[in-house]
């Protein structure tokens, strides 16, 4: 179903153009046009001071929802927002529907700041298999576009993660000390090495893409929403790096990994990285 959706019309080398079209569309209807404009009541905190909503992710969403779901009848919408409102909605990820899994704002905080380094975020899987993915960052004009066995683009022209120039530094961005427990603290603590520079994160589809063009080396992270993951994982591995969790095992969508994992320019820097955040656990 998904392979007919993705490839089946004649002419076809990639994912249909409607649905980098409706996440557009979704960012131009609902998301620009309140940055740096939210009103107070428009930003709510859900968990947290650090855990933010606001109209934007909630529009956004429900304006992805309604496109997506009509482009591939039968498929289901996995959201961030809805699966605040209703956890059931995740159990999805493990079912026989087509599965779109979507964060329409990630980079809640630097979108209510009023800065450029937010994105959305859409993936389509089956049986927990990514099979395309969509990132893009609005304000920096940007769409990265992943489709499994096919490569990854950014605006258009294929990229490459490519490997760390022979002894320099790696530069890993890492989970926000504010969302790591203390084993988590204590694992990542294992990356303040010889040879590594690590850094708290920002958005994390936008740390995936970099690692995808080569522009960072490495991202650790220990929380396995699927939201914040699923774009990334595969724009990063057919951009030609490599991802795992700490057990050596690919990160799995549906939850139950083990913790912390990695996505790497290549498969040295990701053996590098795990062994710093072994030697921190």
């Amino acid at each position: 179903m998904i392979d007919d959706f993705l490839y089946g019309t004649a002419g076809h080398t990639g994912p249909p153009a409607d649905v980098e079209a409706a996440v557009r569309a979704a960012a131009a209807a609902e998301i620009m046009p309140r940055h740096r404009k939210l009103a107070a009541h428009e930003i709510i905190e859900k968990s947290g001071p650090h855990d933010l909503v606001t109209a934007a992710d909630r529009l956004a969403e429900e304006h992805l929802t309604a496109a997506l779901t009509k482009l591939l009848p039968g498929s289901v919408v996995v959201g961030e927002e809805a699966v605040h409102a209703d956890p059931a909605v995740y159990d999805a990820l493990g079912g026989d529907a087509p599965v779109w899994i979507v964060d329409p704002v990630d980079g809640t905080r630097q979108f209510v700041r009023g800065e450029s380094g937010f994105c959305t975020l859409v993936a389509l899987a089956l049986h927990g298999e990514v099979h395309a993915s969509w990132t893009y960052a609005p304000v920096l004009g940007e769409m990265a576009v992943a489709v499994r066995g096919r490569g990854a683009t950014l605006n258009g022209v294929p990229i490459r993660s490519g490997s760390p120039a022979p002894g320099a530094v790696l530069d890993v961005a890492t989970s926000h000390p504010d969302y790591t427990t203390e084993a988590q603290k204590r694992a990542l603590l294992g990356l303040r090495t010889e040879g590594i520079a690590p850094r708290p994160c920002g958005s994390a589809g936008l740390e995936y893409l970099a690692v995808a063009r080569g522009a960072q080396d490495a991202v650790a992270f220990n929380w396995e929403l699927a939201w914040d993951h699923a774009a990334g994982l595969l724009l990063v591995t057919e951009a030609g790096g490599v991802q795992s969790t700490l057990s050596g095992a690919p990160f799995r969508i549906a939850g139950g990994n083990d913790l912390p994992f990695t996505a790497a320019r290549d498969e040295a820097t990701a053996q590098r990285v795990l062994a710093a955040l072994r030697s921190g656990g």
